[in-house]
């Protein structure tokens, strides 16, 4: 009970960054279309964009630090944080089965393929290797094992969600500017001005206990599509193993993430809609499935459910689902909106209204797509608002 009045107290604190950052988005979004538009006429401007940019990155860090920050000792006990411990460089799957032989060797494949490129030809045996080992474990059937499974994978997942975040910002640093002939002079040094100042930022960021991604760790096979698609491969074995509420967990608290989804080029931010939508439903199945008397676990996943849509519905509205190649059929489409309507009525009231206010303001602004259309489930909302007024 004790840490179910803590979350409600924290709801307000937790909230309003993720609205600010959702609106400093937003805002940060036309002026970069706007500079963007000038710096092809006056190359001042191409500067003054990439310290723009360069500013907004440092901001969504900064953001996080302080909203940590402000939380109490014990809501900050549960913050997700992405960054896995590691001890003696190998990383940290959980008590009881650290110490295991097959947790090891699952931790040190699932690695593996993390580093490795997929134009490789050990890649695909790697995570062959992988699935059998996973597959094994589920099909013994023996209670160590699947907390193997779900120690390892988890920790994996949390892992490529470090790995897609640092290398999210690195593409968003060097595609600045760049016209294919490589960097002007002057481009040059402010780059390489605002890099010391990010790393002197990620060094308070660590000093304060918040971990944080070196850019060491960002390895050749890391490519940020490549992530993307592990991620959902991994969510989708945590989803078979029977441990699904871990993945959707984590993209839940992937709030940074999020914001820079916003940014991302057009083919990534398919990828990431793949694996929001896989996980939507993950998470509405998990409410199906909730027996009535877990009071506590409601009151977590209806927690979850607000992070998970605050933070990516945002993406749902802006990301581009072209007619070309589209990244949901019109079946997955509408199946997905269906999802959204079920998870989103099961909240409070106010809270019902501050994720359709987001939504609105996304998708109003967003020319390119007309997804996710919440329309009637907004003018429900409004029609129930209406009648608690002249109720009370």
């Amino acid at each position: 009970m004790e840490m179910e009045m803590d979350m409600m107290e924290n709801l307000p604190s937790t909230i309003s960054p993720l609205l600010l950052r959702s609106m400093a988005s937003s805002v940060f979004i036309y002026a970069d279309k706007l500079f963007f538009n000038l710096a092809e006429k006056f190359k001042p401007f191409e500067i003054i964009r990439y310290v723009l940019i360069t500013s907004f990155l440092f901001f969504l860090r900064l953001l996080s630090f302080l909203f940590l920050s402000d939380l109490p000792p014990k809501s900050q006990s549960h913050v997700y944080t992405f960054n896995p411990p590691k001890s003696n460089g190998r990383y940290l799957i959980g008590s009881g089965v650290s110490d295991s032989g097959i947790a090891w060797a699952l931790s040190q494949v699932l690695s593996i393929v993390n580093d490795i490129p997929v134009s490789s030809r050990k890649y695909a045996i790697v995570r062959s290797l992988a699935e059998g080992l996973i597959e094994e474990n589920r099909r013994e059937d023996a209670e160590g094992l699947r907390e193997v499974n779900r120690a390892v994978l988890s920790s994996a997942f949390s892992r490529t969600l470090s790995y897609l975040e640092a290398a999210m910002v690195e593409l968003g640093q060097d595609r600045i500017g760049h016209d294919g002939a490589g960097p002007a002079p002057v481009q040059y040094w402010v780059k390489r001005a605002l890099r010391v100042v990010r790393s002197v930022g990620d060094g308070v960021w660590a000093r304060e206990g918040s971990g944080g991604v070196r850019e060491d760790v960002i390895r050749s096979g890391n490519s940020a599509e490549k992530l993307a698609a592990e991620l959902l491969w991994l969510a989708q074995k945590l989803v078979d193993c029977g441990f699904g509420e871990e993945a959707v967990e984590r993209w839940a608290s992937a709030s940074n993430l999020a914001s820079l989804s916003l940014l991302a080029e057009p083919r990534l931010q398919g990828s990431l809609v793949k694996v929001s939508t896989f996980l939507f439903k993950q998470a509405r199945d998990m409410e199906m499935a909730l027996d009535e008397t877990e009071e506590f676990y409601e009151e977590s996943r209806r927690q979850t459910k607000m992070k998970m849509l605050t933070s990516w519905l945002p993406l749902l509205c802006r990301a581009s689902n072209g007619t070309d190649m589209p990244v949901l059929s019109i079946n997955e489409k509408a199946e997905l909106e269906k999802v959204l309507e079920e998870t989103i009525k099961l909240l409070d009231h106010e809270e019902q209204e501050q994720v359709l206010s987001l939504w609105l303001h996304h998708f109003a602004y967003c020319s390119s797509s007309d997804w996710p259309n919440l329309h009637a489930l907004y003018c429900r909302w409004c029609t129930n608002s209406r009648k608690l007024l002249l109720l009370h």
